[in-house]
């Protein structure tokens, strides 16, 4: 099972200076929505699901920060809108396809056998920081094709077709991401584990049209039984049951634990789906 939080997960500085970094976002965001970042109590996802990239944002020419996206056609990537910022916050953006990314040595830099530059970032519009959770998608356009057989792309729900969907265990997903597969506090200090691997869980449909989801995000179980997001995993997909098809991407979580439960940014809705058709077009 995997977990992760919609956070964006700074990558300025690895091992301790990370830990520390990642502590004092999580402090800072105490309760409140915070974008997500890792899978948590999940599985490798080895080649299962190709289409899901790790995305490297740069500030100031330097990699900065992570997020995980879906190959929805060969040059067109769908990830959360922290993902690809307001305008002008990042100056460059790359993704990397392999399970296993730091097997080639090359993460985070460019340059990789598996890495492709980002040419273009567009942000849904009326996204702001402070109102990220409203409209939280993007697009990335790829300088060139990543690929796959057609099966293995991630497809785009119908208009409004998550309406119908159950909570509880009649409704699960397959939430897969890039993000921390650990994140939590105890009486020796804060404990953080980032291996930067594809992994995979299956949380269950909690809340769908409610007071604390609004009309457009949905709410998924983050625990120790069903798995779910970390910080790392924002952007990332969360497939309808075993299918292909990305109900919504990982956008936020509600404690610095990854835990309790994941808040998902609904796909299906038309003024979502007529922002991403128009890049795929």
């Amino acid at each position: 099972m995997v977990r992760f939080r919609h956070q964006r997960h700074n990558m300025a500085r690895r091992g301790a200076g990370m830990a520390l970094f990642v502590a004092a976002t999580l402090t800072a965001t105490g309760l409140s929505a915070a974008p997500a970042s890792a899978i948590t109590h999940g599985d490798l996802d080895g080649e299962a699901h190709p289409a899901v990239v790790l995305v490297v944002m740069d500030v100031g020419g330097e990699p900065a920060t992570r997020c995980t996206g879906t190959l929805i056609s060969p040059m067109v990537v769908l990830t959360a809108g922290h993902c690809t910022g307001e305008e002008g916050e990042f100056s460059g953006m790359r993704v990397f396809a392999e399970s296993d990314v730091e097997s080639d040595g090359t993460y985070p830099a460019a340059g990789g056998p598996n890495t492709v530059e980002a040419s273009d970032w567009h942000t849904l519009p009326g996204f702001t920081a402070g109102s990220f959770t409203q409209y939280d998608v993007g697009v990335i356009e790829l300088a060139k094709p990543i690929v796959l057989t057609a099966d293995k792309y991630g497809q785009l729900p119908g208009v409004n077709s998550l309406e119908s969907l159950k909570p509880r265990a009649a409704t699960t997903f397959t939430s897969v991401g890039f993000g921390l597969q650990r994140a939590n506090s105890n009486p020796n200090g804060f404990q953080i584990q980032s291996a930067v691997v594809r992994m995979v869980a299956e949380p269950q449909l909690l809340q769908i049209n409610t007071a604390n989801t609004g009309p457009q995000s949905l709410l998924l179980s983050s625990n120790a039984n069903t798995g779910g997001t970390c910080f790392g995993d924002s952007g990332g997909p969360n497939f309808l049951g075993s299918s292909m098809v990305v109900a919504g991407v990982t956008s936020y979580g509600n404690n610095g634990s990854c835990g309790g439960t994941a808040g998902v940014f609904r796909v299906d809705r038309p003024e979502v789906l007529e922002f991403i058709n128009h890049y795929l077009a």
